[in-house]
């Protein structure tokens, strides 16, 4: 194995293959409609009283503008766009604010008019207030966004349930055993697919189980292209083609709090899909994010369209297919596109029966729910106030979602915040978080005492016996236990920072031989790990416990390459890289330094894990490192390797 192992691209940024591009993209295209993308502006038109041409260039209107919307997400440009692989679908949260917008101007093409008023003026105002948004970040941490992505994927699973059991009105047959059988089938195969399958196949689970399910839905007879043949072939959407827009002031503040709200799913949607790709989320990407969902807002409304938010169906389809490449949504965008322009593709997408659909979307908006719950591991619940945010936020959202009646008790200026459980469940956790964290001194002011609740104290440290102390601090390394023996004998310990200090010094002060053997005990970075769950919480920040095969194999070439070069396991502090990405460049750059220097850069990890590890287990400890050099510690001694000369060269 040769140790010439350069850095990659990030997978967020690799191009694969056309045919690639081609499948991927499409199946993301047929996940958009398993969404129910084409549902809201059917309800607009219906409530708007259209007609149904009318209701064509809707649906066409908004294919077209969905498909610009992704490609400005995705691809980006100037500082529009975060980058993602995020698709770009109608806001839900629009529907009702649209509506009473529409009614109160007379309703029909009168009414649109001043709904695509409404929605151009709410967009400008976004794009220049986006910063505005990356500032806020910090008022969603883990506790938030993961509640917010949990509450999205368990709200979606009662569509792709409605779905599943014939779709709304009266194709609903939750007792049709037919139906049951398109949807479980369609279910099995996806899931079928992914265990047995490897590689390119494993991808295209969703893709493979709805044509399956809807070739099956047309032998039987339950299904028809006949639209097909009907449709035309082109349909393009002309700005203002209703007539050109109108404001009014009640109407752009309605659709500001629809941006408002539409930021929070947005907020949600990049952290959630930034946890999949393992691309850490800065302020700058919500800014650029919002900026795409303000630029996307002004072209809808000009093409006859609607407000767009990043999609949270197509998380879920993400983290099912681990297709991590933004270029991929480019090029559903550009198939929407197409879908927009020409009726006769969109016809044939249309055909698929509603239990197919709902097979496809109850394995996807799951997936949604494991994202939310993977952020939420990184959650401390021995604050036992983040267990009530949760919780509470949980509860509310699904109180409205399984019992939408309750939305009828809720007077008529309130239903955009109330009126559906994503958005309450959301509300919740946000205002729950600003009052738990954020508001009152006194509260402020226990924040550390809270956060070290669970964690070990000063003073129950210094009364351990030996065995007690070994037993605690045993898993802040993977080996010997000699240097936590040495520390133990320097009790009592002043404060915290005497205690880290102890600990670090005596593991500096290891013979050659016990550091040696401890080095070799650490485990291959993505392989199986151990030490009580801290090795897990260490893979788990840059994605390593849940890679592709494509990125197992880039790993493992990396890891064979060092070891057989220095003779170690390739040990790094995990915690301090973000995301796969950089944890091959870090063990790249590192394969072409001299043995003797290595090891000494081996043992400086082990610190660095240690700091982190010790972080988890002491109260009112910084885990961080240059937190300890903030407090003027002892500056680290080298580590006392001697290591045999394997051939210093560089």
């Amino acid at each position: 194995m040769s140790g010439d192992v350069r850095p990659r691209r990030h997978p967020v940024d690799e191009v694969p293959s056309v045919a690639k591009l081609a499948v991927f993209g499409f199946q993301h295209v047929l996940a958009f409609f398993a969404g129910g993308a084409i549902v809201i502006p059917t309800l607009l038109a219906s409530s708007l009283g259209l007609d149904g041409g009318q209701l064509v260039h809707l649906i066409n209107a908004c294919l077209l503008t969905c498909g610009i919307a992704s490609i400005i997400q995705s691809v980006g440009f100037w500082k529009v766009g975060v980058r993602l692989p995020l698709l770009q679908g109608v806001s839900a949260v629009a529907v009702a604010p649209m509506v009473a917008i529409g009614l109160g101007a007379g309703g029909g093409t009168e009414g649109l008019r001043m709904v695509y008023g409404a929605v151009i003026v709410a967009g400008l105002i976004t794009f220049v207030i986006a910063p505005v948004f990356g500032r806020m970040m910090r008022y969603f941490p883990p506790v938030v966004t993961g509640s917010v992505i949990a509450i999205i994927g368990l709200s979606l699973l009662s569509v792709a349930a409605t779905s599943a059991a014939g779709g709304e009105g009266s194709a609903f047959h939750p007792d049709s055993g037919r139906n049951m059988a398109y949807a479980l089938g369609t279910f099995a195969v996806i899931v079928l697919v992914h265990k047995v399958s490897r590689g390119f196949l494993s991808t295209v689970g969703v893709l493979l189980g709805l044509a399956l399910g809807t070739f099956a839905a047309w032998s039987l007879g339950d299904t028809d292209f006949d639209d097909v043949g009907h449709a035309s072939w082109m349909g393009l959407s002309t700005p203002f083609q209703f007539g050109s827009p109108m404001v009014s002031v009640g109407g752009v503040v309605s659709m500001m709090v629809v941006m408002m709200i539409t930021a929070i799913e947005t907020t949600g949607a990049v952290t959630g899909v930034s946890e999949i790709v393992g691309r850490r989320v800065q302020g700058d990407d919500i800014t650029r994010a919002m900026r795409a969902d303000g630029l996307s807002g002004v072209i809808g409304g000009t093409l006859n369209s609607f407000p767009y938010t990043c999609f949270s169906e197509n998380v879920g389809l993400v983290r099912l297919t681990r297709v991590k490449s933004r270029w991929v949504i480019s090029v559903a965008g550009l198939f929407m596109i197409a879908l927009g322009s020409v009726p006769k593709f969109a016809a044939v997408i249309t055909a698929i029966p509603a239990p197919v659909l709902g097979g496809a979307s109850l394995a996807m908006f799951a997936m949604v729910a494991v994202v939310g719950l993977q952020i939420l591991s990184r959650v401390d619940f021995r604050d036992h106030r983040n267990s009530v945010i949760v919780a509470a936020s949980i509860g509310m959202a699904m109180y409205v979602t399984m019992v939408p009646e309750v939305k009828d008790a809720v007077p008529d200026w309130a239903q955009i915040f109330g009126g559906s459980g994503t958005t309450i469940g959301a509300i919740t956790a946000i205002v729950l978080n600003l009052v738990f964290h954020h508001f009152g001194r006194r509260r402020k002011a226990t924040d550390d005492e809270a956060s070290s609740a669970g964690r070990l104290q000063l003073e129950q440290i210094n009364g351990m016996t030996a065995q007690e102390f070994k037993a605690a601090f045993a898993p802040l390394f993977q080996g010997p236990t000699q240097a936590i023996d040495r520390a133990c004998e320097k009790r009592p310990f002043a404060d915290v920072t005497d205690l880290r200090t102890a600990l670090l010094t005596a593991f500096f002060d290891s013979s050659e031989d016990e550091m040696r053997r401890l080095l070799s005990l650490y485990p291959d970075l993505g392989g199986p790990v151990v030490s009580g769950g801290m090795s897990l919480r260490d893979h788990s920040v840059p994605g390593l416990t849940d890679l592709a095969d494509q990125e197992r194999e880039q790993l493992d070439e990396l890891t064979e390459a060092y070891r057989e070069r220095f003779g170690f396991p390739l040990i790094m502090c995990l915690r301090e890289r973000p995301h796969l990405q950089a944890v091959l460049d870090h063990g790249a750059r590192r394969l072409h330094n001299a043995p003797a220097y290595e090891c000494h850069a081996a043992a400086l990890e082990v610190a660095r894990i240690a700091e982190y590890r010790f972080g988890d287990l002491v109260a009112a400890a910084a885990a961080p490192r240059e937190e300890a050099l903030r407090r003027n510690s002892t500056p680290w001694p080298s580590p006392p390797l001697s290591c045999p000369n394997q051939g210093d060269q560089p």
